[in-house]
């Protein structure tokens, strides 16, 4: 990874690149997905690769991704399907991203609403044994089990709601930025 300081390259003056270096173009896409170039899935190495770096750099800077490649460049118009296909990778991913978010926050409402039901009823069933057992001295250890045990219930929502949550949506400003970003490919060698 460096940082870019010439747009003249055809980067923004201050964006940290990213550089891949393969032997030829499909090496960036998943050898197994059969769809056409420009709906094809990311290497899961590249992808891991460039996700990573990225994850490293401060949320403010531009990304760009250079790719050396070892053979003759392509021609420009397949290295235009190639920016589209990486800018489309990455834009699917956030919005994955972003639905996988949403399931959470539904199953955490869903958490709620059993956990503040199962605490009203411990408390209540507390209450009836301490009255029911108000002359042993298991009275306050029955009410307080039972508050406990509602307040365990609550841990899932408050643990959704409170922590969850955060790494799902710094991931999906992660690949907001990588879709966003600009890509390059130059031959490493020319030929």
């Amino acid at each position: 990874m460096t940082t870019a300081s010439v747009s003249a390259a055809g980067f923004p003056p201050g964006c940290a690149l990213i550089e891949v270096r393969v032997a030829e173009l499909q090496q960036i896409f998943n050898s197994l997905d059969p769809t056409p170039f420009r709906r094809r899935d990311l290497d899961p190495k590249a992808e891991e690769f460039i996700a990573d770096w990225a994850r490293e750099l401060h949320a403010d800077v531009p990304l760009g991704l250079l790719i050396h490649v070892d053979r003759q460049v392509a021609p420009e118009e397949d290295t235009a399907v190639l920016r589209a296909a990486i800018r489309e990778y990455f834009g699917e991913r956030a919005l994955s991203t972003r639905r996988q978010l949403r399931l959470l926050f539904r199953r955490g409402r869903t958490s709620l609403v059993i956990g503040l039901i199962f605490l009203a009823i411990s408390i209540a069933a507390g209450n009836v044994a301490e009255s029911l057992l108000i002359e042993t001295q298991f009275a306050g250890i029955a009410r307080e089990s039972l508050l406990i045990g509602g307040w365990v219930a609550m841990w899932r929502p408050l643990e959704v709601f409170l922590y969850d949550w955060w790494p799902i949506r710094a991931e999906a400003r992660l690949f907001d930025r990588l879709s966003a970003m600009t890509v390059r490919v130059v031959a490493s060698r020319p030929t």
